[in-house]
């Protein structure tokens, strides 16, 4: 009774407040979420996660280790793509952040991408910007990733304990300048020998992946992972 009565007020909300592609506007079908059928197969996947040796992997060389690295899709000024981050990084739209989280993990569970990962570590907003913005579009991200998975999410363990400016018009020195020693790890001896994938919404310079990823230096055995939803492509 109680799932007839959601349903038939989901149907009527629908009918006066259509769901629509947050891509191309058109309205969502049954069993469509978040972006449309025809945008989710149109959608510029990378499919990094296929090689090892691919150019997200590449970003952090000399920089940090990484077991594997791989970005989602490619967004690009212009394209229709980039409404799905910044609806979901500055427009509220919260849930998207599940929608491709899940979408994201479906399709790389079909190789080995997420074999032996232990945690799942979204990088973490400083406190101050997580309440404006009411929520940190990386964990939403990472609880899709970890609903299909089930890999447990630890989002206490990493603290970001400087407030920076957003990197989006900084020069590739000034944002990795920016987040220089911006996390640090509260619990170091739970990642001991542990295989740790760090989530994040969008990877540019791989500044702030990698300023996340130096939080678990000198720890015994670890070994990182990282996952984006999107790449500057």
């Amino acid at each position: 009774m109680e799932n007839t009565l959601k349903t038939y007020l989901l149907s009527f909300i629908h009918l006066f407040f259509p769901r629509q592609c947050v891509v191309c506007g058109a309205p969502l079908q049954e069993g469509e979420e978040g972006i449309c059928l025809k945008c989710n197969m149109d959608m510029p996947r990378t499919n990094y996660h296929v090689s090892n040796d691919n150019p997200v992997a590449r970003m952090f060389w000399g920089k940090v280790p990484l077991e594997r690295a791989t970005s989602y899709f490619y967004y690009s000024k212009g394209s229709d793509f980039r409404r799905i981050l910044h609806l979901l990084k500055y427009g509220g739209r919260k849930e998207l952040g599940g929608v491709m989280g899940r979408f994201m993990a479906a399709e790389l569970a079909a190789t080995d991408f997420f074999h032996d990962i232990d945690v799942i570590v979204p990088v973490p907003l400083h406190p101050r910007k997580k309440r404006m913005r009411g929520y940190n579009q990386s964990e939403c991200i990472a609880r899709g990733v970890a609903a299909v998975t089930g890999i447990p999410i630890d989002i206490t363990s990493v603290g970001r304990i400087k407030h920076t400016d957003t990197q989006t018009r900084k020069s590739v020195y000034e944002r990795w300048e920016n987040v220089d020693s911006i996390f640090c790890l509260r619990y170091p001896e739970q990642f001991k020998g542990k295989h740790i994938l760090i989530v994040d919404d969008v990877l540019t310079t791989g500044a702030t992946t990698t300023a996340c990823a130096d939080a678990f230096k000198g720890v015994e055995g670890v070994r990182i992972s990282v996952l984006t939803l999107a790449v500057a492509g």
